[in-house]
């Protein structure tokens, strides 16, 4: 009978950060990157297809999943490569293949820009951040009324608390309204690893409510783009066709790349790993 993933857990700044490892350990590593507000076991699908060539370890971000969350409630993206450089550097991973959606690509990109050598092979589900339109539309707002409105609404944050749901069932439908594209055995799975009991009896999101609010602080985007074109390892950039994430292809950004394609799968939203996993393990396996 195949089993599940181990739970382990490595220290980053203090913290105490979980992953989940598949075994193999004799076969070359493999990464896999959830993104903002998810969790490791997003990953359960694709690392049962690839476990038997691949030693896969796929973490918890700080304030997600079964990761300790950060006391002064900031997760700055910076503050998150740390924590990706922390795992690589102490389970002697490098050189890594990293499979990374959503947050997880925007920091994984970064990563490989600041150690190419530390890559072999990339690749990155809607893994770029903000569209150059949304840039533009944020950097129209005077920036020290986005300061003022960061400010008031970590002030907001402060005084809630996690959402309850009275049972599972609620907090699978809430997973199900969020995401349309997933199938409800998908869904429940990622809602049974994605939420806690309360000792009411109720369930809670795992994930810090203060990721709702992202930092203000951050490198720039020229800064950002420098380091996309550092990346050397082969770079595969995925996007859903009906997703609303902005296609690097069309928008410009894929010029910053040296080593890079994209790739656009039909009939998918932003977790199209999840939407068309049949196509998108195919295309895997054969870029990896």
């Amino acid at each position: 009978m195949e089993t599940g993933p181990t739970s382990h857990s490595y220290t980053s700044q203090r913290l105490k950060l979980h992953y989940d490892d598949w075994g193999n350990p004799d076969a070359p590593p493999l990464l896999l990157l959830h993104g903002g507000r998810d969790h490791s076991r997003n990953w359960d699908w694709t690392a049962r297809a690839l476990r038997k060539d691949w030693h896969i370890i796929a973490p918890d971000w700080r304030g997600h999943g079964d990761s300790q969350w950060s006391a002064d409630g900031e997760y700055k993206m910076l503050t998150y490569i740390y924590d990706l450089a922390q795992l690589i550097h102490q389970q002697r991973l490098a050189p890594v293949t990293i499979v990374a959606h959503s947050m997880g690509g925007n920091i994984a990109t970064r990563y490989a820009g600041l150690f190419p050598d530390h890559i072999r092979k990339l690749v990155a589900i809607e893994g770029l951040g903000a569209s150059p339109q949304m840039l533009a539309e944020r950097e129209a707002v005077d920036f020290a009324e986005r300061i003022r409105s960061w400010v008031e609404r970590k002030r907001a944050a402060s005084a809630r608390t996690p959402r309850r749901y009275p049972t599972l069932e609620a907090a699978l439908q809430r997973m199900m309204e969020e995401n349309k594209h997933l199938s409800e055995e998908q869904a429940r799975h990622l809602t049974i690893h994605g939420v806690n009991q309360n000792e009411d009896g109720t369930y809670s999101w795992k994930f810090d409510p203060y990721l709702n609010i992202w930092s203000e602080s951050d490198i720039t985007q020229t800064q950002i783009e420098t380091l996309w074109s550092r990346i050397t390892a082969p770079t595969l950039l995925m996007y859903g066709a009906n997703s609303w994430a902005s296609n690097p292809e069309k928008d410009g950004r894929l010029a910053h790349f040296n080593t890079a394609r994209v790739s656009v799968y039909e009939n998918a939203g932003h977790w199209l790993h999840h939407d068309q996993f049949d196509q998108f393990i195919a295309e895997l396996r054969a870029f990896l």
